[in-house]
């Protein structure tokens, strides 16, 4: 049932009012439902045709299956219908007996009998309604003679517009062309660009005023035109380098793609799509000319380039290492037969002569430069922390190891590992890294897992570590391993034809750093620099000359450093013994020592300051704690 209620108040098929003629021959189809008992009570003959059905099947009908694919709607509706009297929807559908569905609209109104309320419900077929209005329409046409017209115009009055707004809106010039060649339609973005209005180009032959010459101006025939053959041989064409003429006589580059129109499988024209390339093109040779620039600059770059590398090859023997006496060939030729093996190196020598520099030089020149070069410095580290930075830790081996870390050794897998200053590693520690030198196995602290790597060592001290060896300081077995293929950093006073290099190189890079400009070594400069002691070697070279271009002003170098006339050199060196025997450099080095001991005796220890041990001897203060800390000599004031 439609509506809950009791079967008992339905109208029998005799009740409803009115002629019986005037509803039976109504155009529009009728019905009167009982919408309690869900039965169709009177159906004209138009509705008996909308259903399909006899005269002596309406009694059978059911509303609700000949209205009911949208039962709820239809529900909606009948109660509606019963609340306000009448009612309309056109969102249901019916279905007939022939199992035919139509959309329909339903006209209702409530009836009202004596046995209760009925439902007068006039359907309309909609298709049928809008065939009428069609007919309508078309009969309207007819009698103004554009039938033909309005029903193109009917059909595709909505394409239509949108095509125009977008034909409109585009910013790339469109036009058509017939068969003919002859233009049909311009928008505005091709009137615009052409220069031409839309009434002086449609019917006209478009490549007569367009497309009649190649750009240097020499005729273009119409057979060879991609817009023509498009329409021709029914194919796309896509045109990137012709020109467009201009009304006023110029012409302008474009791009293009002339796409057929057919009809009936055949083409009847074309749509030509086309856009002003002029800026492009602009653009493009600017950009190809700031290209050439660019290369042009590149080019010089690289002569300059070439220029400088070939002057840095003038004062660079070996990759970063600058100078050429005979002491720094030597030590390069060593470092050429070494470099391409993996053969442990121990690079001697005192503070500031440039050890790193060497060890980074034999990496670079090695298998391994391809992975890193790791480099501790032996003399920083704090000696309860030396097997954590060797070999790494696990979280919670001690206490501050929140997470696990690799060691140095890991770090430098594949690669190579410096260990500058390794003098100073403590002796309990050496049989651990002698371990990892000779099976080239290890363990993290805190962990058990033995790791494997593959590295090769480079070491460097400024300790005579042979005899730290036999004074028991250093392992003997350790100095064997490290030292196979020992390589000396001579000092800076034993190759003063290296300093106005060195010196020249270092100014240059202080000034390009700080942004001073101009400066320049004289010959004086090169002369003072010579005959200076340079007890830190080329530390202390680096620094003067950077101090020097940070105090200098007006373009005018100032050198500060101990005048060698007036300043007691740090190490006096004899060149002979009082009985006419040179001294050696061990000779030399023990009698350095001893002054500074001595000094240090008669000074009570103190280093700095008046009556310091540095003012006796008249060397630097820092000078002097280095070479303490070299020789260790606080061991022996105790």
């Amino acid at each position: 049932m439609l509506l809950s209620a009791d079967p008992s108040a339905a109208l029998c098929g005799d009740a409803w009012p009115g002629s019986g003629a005037l509803f039976e021959l109504a155009p529009e189809a009728q019905t009167l439902i009982d919408p309690y008992a869900d039965r169709m009570l009177a159906a004209n003959a138009a509705a008996r045709r909308l259903f399909a059905c006899t005269p002596q099947e309406v009694p059978r009908l059911v509303p609700s299956r000949l209205l009911g694919d949208g039962i709820a709607r239809l529900i909606v509706f009948t109660q509606a219908v019963l609340e306000k009297g009448h009612a309309w929807t056109d969102g249901l559908d019916c279905r007939g007996l022939d199992g035919e569905t139509r959309k329909v609209e339903c006209h209702a109104a409530r009836v009202d009998t004596g046995r209760g309320a009925a439902l007068l419900v006039v359907i309309r077929d909609m298709q049928q309604q809008q065939h009428r209005q069609t007919a309508s329409e078309a009969n309207e046409f007819v009698r103004r003679g554009l039938s033909e017209w309005r029903r193109v115009e009917r059909l595709f009055g909505e394409i239509e517009q949108e095509n125009r707004l977008i034909l409109q809106a585009a910013g790339e010039g469109i036009y058509g062309v017939n068969e003919q060649g002859a233009t049909t339609f311009v928008n505005p973005a091709a009137e615009r660009m052409l220069g031409y209005s839309a009434e002086e180009l449609v019917g006209r032959n478009m490549h007569r005023l367009l497309h009649h010459s190649h750009p240097d101006g020499s005729h273009y025939p119409v057979g060879d035109c991609p817009i023509y053959a498009a329409f021709k041989d029914g194919a796309v064409y896509q045109v990137e380098d012709e020109v467009f003429w201009r009304k006023d006589g110029s012409a302008f580059p474009v791009e293009y793609t002339s796409t057929p129109i057919r009809k009936d499988g055949r083409p009847v024209g074309a749509v030509v799509v086309f856009r002003d390339v002029s800026q492009r093109r602009q653009t493009e040779q600017q950009l190809r000319a700031a290209l050439d620039e660019l290369e042009r600059l590149k080019q010089r770059l690289e002569l300059e380039n070439a220029y400088l590398q070939e002057e840095i090859r003038e004062e660079t023997n070996y990759q970063e290492i600058v100078g050429r006496s005979e002491a720094l060939r030597k030590t390069i030729h060593k470092i050429e037969l070494v470099a391409p093996t993996d053969a442990a190196v121990l690079i001697v020598g005192e503070s500031g002569t440039g050890k790193e520099l060497i060890a980074r030089a034999i990496h670079q020149s090695s298998q391994r430069s391809d992975r890193p070069l790791i480099r501790v410095n032996c003399a920083a580290v704090p000696r309860e922390l030396f097997e954590s930075e060797f070999f790494g830790h696990v979280k919670g081996a001690f206490t501050g190891a929140v997470r696990d870390r690799a060691g140095r050794f890991e770090l430098a897998d594949g690669g190579t590992l410096f260990l500058d200053e390794v003098g100073e590693i403590p002796l309990e520690l050496q049989s651990k890294l002698l371990r990892v030198l000779q099976e080239r196995q290890f363990e993290r602290v805190g962990c058990d897992r033995t790791l494997s790597v593959d590295v090769r060592i480079i070491a460097a001290t400024n300790r005579e570590l042979d005899k730290d060896v036999a004074e028991g300081r250093f392992r003997e077995d350790l100095f064997f391993r490290l030292n196979v293929f020992p390589i000396t950093s001579v000092p800076l006073r034993d190759r003063p034809e290296d300093i106005p290099l060195l010196a020249s190189h270092f100014l240059a890079a202080a000034c390009r750093r700080f942004g001073r400009g101009g400066l320049r070594l004289t010959q004086g400069d090169v002369q003072r620099l010579q005959a200076y002691d340079w007890p830190g070697n080329v530390r202390e070279l680096e620094n003067v000359l950077e101090r020097a271009a940070i105090i200098s002003r007006d373009k005018v170098l100032r050198l500060e450093l101990p005048d060698p006339v007036a300043a007691p050199r740090a190490m006096p060196v004899q060149a002979a013994q009082p009985d006419g025997r040179l001294t050696t450099e061990h000779e030399r080095r023990e009698r350095d020592r001893a002054m500074i001991v001595q000094a240090l005796r008669a000074s009570g220890g103190k280093v700095f300051g008046p009556g310091g041990a540095a003012e006796l001897l008249g060397v630097k203060p820092t000078t002097l704690a280095s070479r303490i800390k070299r020789w260790g000599l606080n061991n022996d004031l105790r």
